[in-house]
């Protein structure tokens, strides 16, 4: 890896197409807004029933290209066995040295997969861990500085948590679905005939989402919303930046 540049906001997941199915409108409507924007995938999903490690990175990179991420690396720390170690914490606080995030999204802390879970526990406690200046770390060869994002949201996956906050998502949410749809080896095809069926390859999947996504919209008086909870307490220094007064 070269040393990359700066992103405004990195996005975790345990899986390739975990941040796509998450917060993929959030990401491009933080790029449309003039930012730039690195995604981190902590395995290849090797396990999962359907494709190969191969096939998933080329769609993750297809993806990328789809977004127009300014980054996106593949971690290989194991499908099934992404354990709470300290060489897995390094390789995580290292991303997160690399690309200094002012903002990082990950998976949830409570999910119905326990790599989920799992990924959410590493990325958390490497965003505190990546601010001590006496953890060393280096990015080939070069010693890394301390960096602690300001920010830590969890995205909302299998489990309906109520979220702390909703972004509207309504400009973005279309563009957002050809980035899932590029994991074409995941979701229902009309040629799956006897393939297994898991529960991201239902037909109706996609459609639940995008049931999610008016539900979530909603609520915020929005035609689409993604939904994040908040790792912390959220200061507001600059009131009338966050509740806009009416137009």
């Amino acid at each position: 890896m070269n040393l990359p540049d700066k992103v405004y906001a990195l996005a975790f997941g345990a899986h390739p197409d975990d941040v796509e199915l998450s917060c993929g409108a959030t990401l491009l409507k933080i790029i449309d807004e003039g930012h730039r924007v690195a995604v981190c995938d902590l395995t290849h999903g090797e396990m999962g029933t359907h494709g190969t490690p191969e096939t998933r990175r080329v769609e993750a990179l297809q993806a990328r290209e789809i977004m127009g991420y300014a980054a996106r690396d593949i971690l290989d720390l194991g499908d099934s066995e992404l354990f709470y170690t300290q060489e897995n914490l390094n390789d995580i606080i290292r991303i997160v040295r690399a690309y200094r995030p002012d903002v990082v999204f990950c998976n949830p802390p409570e999910e119905r997969h326990p790599d989920h879970v799992k990924a959410s526990r590493l990325v958390h406690d490497a965003c505190f861990y990546a601010g001590l200046r006496r953890i060393e770390t280096s990015l080939d060869g070069t010693p890394q500085l301390p960096h602690r994002p300001r920010h830590l949201l969890y995205y909302i996956q299998f489990r309906q948590l109520e979220p702390d906050i909703i972004v509207d998502v309504s400009s973005t949410f279309e563009h957002s679905r050809k980035g899932v749809t590029a994991f074409g080896s995941q979701f229902y095809r009309n040629d799956q005939n006897d393939e297994p069926v898991t529960l991201i390859n239902r037909k109706e999947f996609l459609t639940g989402l995008e049931a999610r996504a008016h539900s979530l919209g909603e609520q915020i008086g929005a035609k689409y919303g993604e939904g994040f909870l908040l790792a912390g307490t959220l200061a507001v220094h600059e009131f009338s930046t966050v509740f806009l007064p009416v137009p």
